[in-house]
């Protein structure tokens, strides 16, 4: 078993890192500090196939592995947790867009996501739905070539500023479940769509969270992804390679704030000697360094089953996500804590870092659902080489 990076993903890795820090971090606190969506930066970053990375490439996108994609993720996230991790989710709904979506919707949009000049949204949650995504009460209904879309959807990422929502919705008359879910690709300025507030964030505030309203809104029904009730099987696949995304961007921050601890704890003094001569912050630093290694290997793992389509490639991105966004947030906080009360200020990015990386314990499924998603899988019969 060979952890080396080859080649191609060395360079994958060098163009990632090298954007950030030219693109990305001269700009990332002003992006934070004034709730700036990048927006020419994002589209930059599509120039250089970051907008389509895991797309077909008969549609244009880069027909990347998952693994690829991490190691890119985690570099722009090192710099800008927040607007990586928009870019993971415009990843995601372009993927969804591209592999289920019709040769009209193709035409119409695809080949624009897939180089950032068109960015999409994610459109799952809603108010009453949640950690229960299969009881989403937004409907779809069949009228002619279209569908009437009526209902809401709320957390949603980049709403507002992005071209095509990838909207899950219950068609047919099953009223509960995730019988009857049916996905779409909805122009983002349609008639009947309206958009609330810039949610006031912790973190993430480079990209635009706001609740999105349908009233009415037709959509033809060459826009919808696949066949009517297959929405939350394409849900769910696009949230195992979410979740491995978000995963991602948590090593990333971590990777970040443990670099910037490493350098001051040598140059901070105390006591007449740099605090890094103390044993038992040097233990902190060699917990920290251990946790995210290990995280950054079950991500990759993960990965990698998801790319050999593995029978349990959902339980092993549910072990992933839970196990990235915990210790990521860790760390960040542990940096933050050997930074002192200069951890604390806007001065310093270890705080921008913390308050980016908390969300990721939350988003594509809380890491209480990615528990309940393990321990099912270890009570089922079949279990003992997930287990071994």
């Amino acid at each position: 078993m060979d952890f080396s990076l080859s080649e191609d993903q060395r360079a994958f890795q060098d163009a990632a890192r090298a954007f950030a820090e030219g693109e990305m971090a001269p700009h990332a606190a002003q992006w934070d500090e004034e709730k700036i969506f990048p927006r020419d930066t994002i589209t930059a970053a599509g120039a250089m196939g970051f907008c389509g990375m895991y797309s077909p490439e008969a549609v244009g996108g880069m027909g990347m592995s998952r693994l690829d994609a991490t190691l890119i993720l985690e570099e722009l996230a090192a710099v800008c947790p927040s607007t990586a991790a928009f870019i993971s989710i415009h990843n995601m709904a372009t993927w969804m867009a591209c592999t289920w979506g019709t040769e009209t919707l193709h035409k119409d949009y695809c080949g624009k996501l897939v180089t950032g000049e068109k960015l999409a949204s994610y459109c799952l949650t809603e108010p009453n739905a949640g950690s229960d995504a299969a009881s989403i009460s937004t409907r779809a209904v069949r009228d002619g070539d279209d569908y009437l879309i009526d209902g809401g959807k709320s957390f949603i990422s980049g709403a507002g500023s992005t071209d095509v929502l990838v909207l899950m919705t219950r068609t047919g008359s099953t009223e509960s479940g995730a019988a009857g879910i049916t996905a779409f690709a909805v122009p983002a300025n349609l008639p009947g769509i309206s958009y609330g507030k810039n949610e006031s964030k912790m973190g993430w505030n480079s990209q635009p969270t706001r609740t999105i309203t349908f009233e009415s809104v037709r959509v033809p029904a060459t826009y919808r992804l696949g066949e009517e009730g297959e929405g939350f099987k394409i849900a769910m696949k696009g949230l195992d390679g979410g979740r491995i995304n978000i995963a991602t961007c948590s090593v990333g921050a971590a990777q970040a704030t443990l670099n910037h601890a490493q350098q001051y704890v040598q140059e901070r003094k105390q006591f007449g000697k740099p605090v890094a001569s103390f044993q038992a912050l040097q233990f902190k630093l060699a917990d920290m360094v251990t946790e995210l290694v290990a995280a950054r290997q079950m991500v990759r793992l993960a990965a990698s089953k998801l790319d050999a389509d593995d029978a349990d490639k959902t339980t092993y991105c549910a072990m992933a996500k839970r196990l990235a966004t915990d210790i990521g947030f860790q760390v960040c906080n542990e940096a933050l804590q050997l930074h002192g009360g200069y951890g604390y200020l806007r001065e310093y990015p270890i705080e921008r870092f913390l308050r980016d990386s908390r969300v990721h314990q939350i988003l594509e499924g809380t890491n209480e659902i990615m528990r309940v998603i393990v321990a099912r899988r270890i009570l089922e019969d079949g279990a003992t080489d997930l287990i071994r």
